[in-house]
Parts: structure tokens; C-alpha cells; sequence
């Protein structure tokens, strides 16, 4: 089987994960954590970051900083990962789903045409008329590591008073070689950031994640906030509600060796998506889609799209792991699951399109080009 994405475990993992065995220093406490912070902190170029179990929990954190309160809004994509939109529902908070453009990112059109024309500014916040709440926040994503427009997101939460949470839980790395931006990572542009390092993310620490904050005194009390909110720990004192979502020292370890490969898996992923799409290029019926030209985009996933293929998506998929291939659809439009049918959903048009017609094929770090080759023989076959 070549699989979809999986870790590559090459460098000092195994020599920092015995270190932190050996000093007994295995739970939320311990050097690597702060170790895996400072070095995120300046591989990221931000004055601090902290590290949490898991992204879902950095996302959680940063929408309870930005004052996200119950029966308030959020706007979110429909084209992403759940756990980018469940945490709004943690809060008691509703989410308005947008559609997507052929980035698979967040159609910035059509938000700042719900703006304009469905909302009202007031001295509460931005009114959504159609449902009489206040609207607080943006959540963007950054599709499978591709930059979203941040230059224009930003434009429109000034203008608007929105907070932006940006979910780069597939962009770590992903930042921008020209414009206003030039030089910024994505997670660390908006008002908060969250990064994830699951086992099929470019760097993994098994389970984890981390926050960034625009605000210094916002990233601390995500710290304080994560570790239970202990106000005095010796007498177990607490004045707020706090969250076991710290991260461990065995995981920060894993993440430190991780993190020292990051580039090199960066420059692999660009190298094999380049590949991939010169195997392709003279196809008519799938094509793979591009990656913001403004940004050095980390490649996270690869995402093909069928254009005239005569298999359907699942009938491709199901050849393809007959033959030993392991491939992906994109995920179940948000809005049409179960517990969120019965939100505002704001003109879905072309997120259905991508849904039905795009799948992402095997990516890891370690993939060969004689993989690819039979990758694509196997979709020429069909």
C-alpha cells in the first residue's frame, strides 16, 4: 500500500524522546515543552507560542480569547475539517457558513458581500440582520497548506470589527514572498493562530498543537487557561475555568526533533508536488490544483481535481486502492451534517463541485518517484 500521508521519524526524535524519559519529566511539565515553544517561536518569527494537546484545542482557546460568548456568530468555511467549526459550538456560539472559491479557500467575495449587504454595523458589534445576533469573529483556513487572501481578510475585519482566527493547522511553514505580507507566516497574521501536529501533519508530535497570539498578554492567559487556570498551585486555588490542554514533555520532544526537518519536508513536498504535475500536464481530465503564487506555500496535500474523468470519484478511489493506493475525497460540506443543517449557510455554490470532484492523493514526505509514476500509470489505466 502506498499510504496517503504519514510521518517521517528521521532525525533526533528517538535521542530527545529518550532525554525526556530518562529525566522523569514525561507529563505537562518539563524542558522540551518550553524548549519546542521557544523554537516554534523563532522558526515563526513571533515573540512567543504556546503549546497545546491538540489543534482543536488551540482553536477552542482562541475563539474563548477573542470573546466569542453564547448565541453570538462566527463565520466559517464549509469546505474544511469539523474541528474548525465545532469549537464555535463549545461557546454556545453559532456558526455562518461560506462558501469556497477555486482556492478551496474561504470565497472572500461573496463574505464581503454578506458584509455589505446582510449585516449592520452597531455600537454592539456587526448585527447579522437575518438572525438578529452579533456576529464576533472570522475562521479561516488554510486549505491543505495553500495561503488563503489574509491581505484582503484583513481589510475586511478592520472594516468590520471582526476578530480573525486563523486555522493553519495544515500550513505550518506556508508564508509570503511578496506583498504587504512579505515575509509572514500563516498563523501569525491574524489575531490568533493555531497550528496541529497530528500524525499526518508535515510535522507530527502524535497528538498536539500550538497558538500563536497577536497579543502578548493573550498568548499567556492561553497558557494559564490550558493548564487548568491555577492561580495558586501549591493551595489549588483557581479563579477561572480552566482546560487540560497542555502539552506533554514526551510530545514537545518528538516536536523538537520534528521541527529541526521542517524545511527539508517543505522542500521535499514542493519537489514531489512539481513532480507529480509534470506527469499530469498533458492530461485533459484531472489536473492538480495550484497553491497561492504570492506565498511559499508548504504543500501539505495534494489535490487532484476531475475535470472530464469518464470514473467517478468514488469509483476512481476504489480502483486506485484495489491497486494498492491510498487516496482521500475532501471532506463532508459542513453545513449538510447533522448538527449543523439547520444553520445559515450563505450562498454554498461551488464547494458542492470541489466536494464531489476532488481527491487527495499520497503525499508523504517519503514518497518516491517511482510511487508517483505508478500512481499516475494507474490513473491513466483508468
Amino acid at each position: 500500500m502506498i499510504p496517503l500521508s504519514v510521518p517521517v521519524l528521521k532525525g533526533n526524535e528517538k535521542k530527545y524522546l529518550d532525554d525526556a524519559i530518562t529525566s522523569g519529566w514525561v507529563s505537562t511539565a518539563g524542558s522540551y515543552v518550553t524548549r519546542f515553544e521557544r523554537e516554534m517561536a523563532d522558526y515563526l518569527k513571533v515573540p512567543n507560542t504556546a503549546a497545546v494537546q491538540s489543534g482543536t484545542a488551540a482553536l477552542h482557546l482562541a475563539m474563548l480569547l477573542s470573546g466569542i460568548k453564547r448565541d453570538e456568530e462566527v463565520i466559517v468555511p464549509t469546505l474544511t475539517f469539523i474541528a474548525a467549526v465545532n469549537p464555535v459550538t463549545y461557546l454556545g456560539a453559532h456558526p455562518i457558513f461560506m462558501d469556497c472559491d477555486h482556492t478551496l479557500n474561504m470565497d472572500l467575495e461573496k463574505l464581503e458581500r454578506f458584509l455589505k449587504t446582510e449585516c449592520t454595523k452597531t455600537q454592539e458589534g456587526l448585527l447579522n440582520r437575518s438572525t438578529g445576533r452579533i456576529i464576533k469573529a472570522v475562521v479561516i483556513v488554510h486549505v491543505f497548506g495553500s495561503m488563503a487572501d489574509m491581505e484582503t481578510l484583513l481589510s475586511l475585519c478592520k472594516e468590520y470589527r471582526l476578530k480573525l482566527i486563523e486555522d493553519a493547522t495544515e500550513a505550518l511553514g506556508t508564508k509570503y514572498t511578496e506583498g504587504s505580507l512579505k515575509g509572514r507566516f500563516a498563523g501569525t497574521i491574524g489575531d490568533f493562530g493555531a497550528y496541529s501536529f497530528n500524525g499526518n501533519k508535515i510535522i507530527t508530535t502524535g497528538g498536539g498543537g500550538m497558538i500563536t497570539a497577536r497579543n502578548e498578554a493573550e498568548l499567556k492567559k492561553a497558557v494559564y487557561l490550558s493548564a487548568q487556570a491555577k492561580d495558586d498551585p501549591f493551595h489549588y486555588i483557581h479563579h477561572e475555568v480552566g482546560y487540560n490542554y497542555r502539552m506533554t514533555n514526551i510530545q514537545a520532544a518528538l516536536g523538537v526533533g520534528q521541527l529541526e526537518c521542517l524545511e527539508e519536508y517543505i522542500e521535499k513536498k514542493r519537489k514531489n508536488y512539481g513532480y507529480y504535475k509534470s506527469l499530469l500536464k498533458d492530461r485533459d481530465d484531472v489536473s492538480l490544483l495550484s497553491f497561492c503564487e504570492k506565498a511559499r506555500n508548504n504543500h501539505w496535500f495534494y489535490s487532484l481535481l476531475l475535470n472530464n474523468h469518464k470514473s467517478g470519484r468514488d469509483e476512481l478511489m476504489t480502483r486506485l486502492r484495489e491497486s494498492g493506493i491510498e487516496t482521500r475525497p475532501i471532506w463532508k460540506l459542513i453545513h449538510t451534517q447533522t448538527m449543523y443543517k439547520d444553520c445559515q449557510a450563505y450562498y454554498i455554490e461551488k464547494a458542492p463541485f470541489y466536494q464531489s470532484n476532488v481527491i487527495n492523493l499520497p503525499c508523504s514526505v517519503n514518497l518516491k518517484e517511482a510511487d508517483m509514476n505508478f500512481i499516475v500509470k494507474t490513473l491513466n489505466e483508468g
